[in-house]
């Protein structure tokens, strides 16, 4: 099977890396606290799916619902500010009353929010990779967090907060397209992995994606097989969305593109004569490597290619797949010629193509090709 590399290249979706299973973590309606409440029983407010809540005060109560003594205007109330802070986007502070299997349980006037565990900052996990995710929530029992608001839907009595995209916008400003960063995986997805970067403090202030597509130059079928969660890498950002907070990355950008490569860079160089070992087409035949002379009759069959020809053939250092590839060169077409390496195992061949097309064009044409052989 013939591959052209860079042909897996693609735009990345982000998927809501948000709410997860927590979307739904109220299984009773939340109640307004009463003024002369004790704090520990605001606990007893929410019931959540993942499990029991854990404050950092024990409460022996099994109550479900708190007694809405202030009664609903006040809630209501509250339900209205928390749908402002939504829209305008405006932060606010907020203390950490308690915690479940899925997040934090947030203090919001008489309201209590949630905020799932990946919406943490991840300098929290990062700053103390040997602890469990519940142990770290512990620790922030009565902490005061700088908070935003994602969701906030009366009717369902869902409030959804996030702690990340609250300091979006003080990290943010100090990050532009093309810095590199040193950054630690959160989470690998079959779409990619999600890069923590780490910052000048040394802590792990924002998470950016890596697309699979932009993992390696070679092509990588599972994310899985390349990174694993918790392995420091180096990335470079090469797109920032901030009206949506998102950061893109690439860590193939890092190293030497192979789609522009010469003959004469990759062949291995003859250690007497100092110059590469290849052989030329010189009125003798090179034969193509197994498969590549159906794709040249093919190419022959598209618009603006005239004629193509094995040029020269030779080995390189490295096997870059034992499968066929074929890669674009980085010399642009001049005067109707262009060339193109196929490459298998460690051999390589130099196809000199005759055409009226550009470099954009060979590729659509090759791509179109790759598509009808086998």
């Amino acid at each position: 099977m013939a591959v052209f590399g860079g042909a897996n290249l693609g735009s990345v979706s982000f998927s809501s890396h948000l709410l997860n299973q927590h979307s739904c973590f109220l299984s009773c309606p939340l109640k307004l606290l009463p003024s002369s409440s004790n704090r520990t029983s605001l606990l007893c407010v929410v019931k959540s799916f993942s499990g029991s809540v854990t404050a950092g005060t024990d409460t022996s109560s099994d109550q479900s619902l708190l007694r809405d003594d202030a009664g609903p205007p006040r809630m209501s109330t509250d339900w209205k500010l928390a749908k402002a802070y939504c829209k305008s986007g405006d932060t606010f502070e907020g203390e950490v009353e308690g915690f479940n299997g899925g997040g934090l349980l947030i203090r919001f006037h008489s309201l209590v929010g949630f905020l799932p565990y990946p919406q943490l900052t991840p300098s929290r996990s990062c700053k103390e990779p040997q602890k469990s995710i519940h142990e770290i929530a512990k620790t922030l029992v009565g902490s005061i967090l700088p908070l935003k608001v994602v969701q906030a839907d009366e009717e369902n009595k869902k409030l959804i907060l996030s702690e990340k995209l609250a300091l979006w916008p003080k990290y943010s400003q100090n990050v532009n397209v093309g810095d590199v960063f040193t950054g630690r995986v959160g989470s690998v997805e079959d779409y990619g992995a999600f890069i923590h970067l780490r910052f000048d403090d040394g802590l792990y202030h924002l998470t950016g994606l890596v697309h699979v597509s932009e993992v390696s130059w070679d092509y990588v079928q599972d994310v899985r097989d390349v990174l694993r969660d918790g392995d420091e890498v180096r990335v470079i950002v090469t797109n920032i969305d901030k009206e949506k907070s998102r950061i893109t990355l690439s860590i193939k950008q890092l190293e030497d593109d192979p789609l522009l490569e010469t003959l004469d860079k990759v062949i291995l160089k003859d250690s007497s004569s100092g110059s590469p070992s290849l052989s030329s087409n010189n009125g003798d035949t090179i034969d193509p490597l197994p498969g590549l002379e159906t794709i040249l009759e093919e190419l022959l069959q598209e618009d603006g290619i005239e004629a193509v020809r094995i040029n020269r053939q030779g080995f390189e250092k490295r096997v870059v797949s034992q499968d066929l590839q074929l890669w674009l060169s980085n010399t642009p077409p001049s005067e109707g010629k262009f060339v193109l390496l196929a490459r298998a195992g460690r051999q390589v061949q130099e196809i000199h193509l005759t055409t009226s097309l550009d470099q954009q064009g060979i590729k659509n044409a090759l791509q179109r090709v790759l598509e009808r052989v086998p």
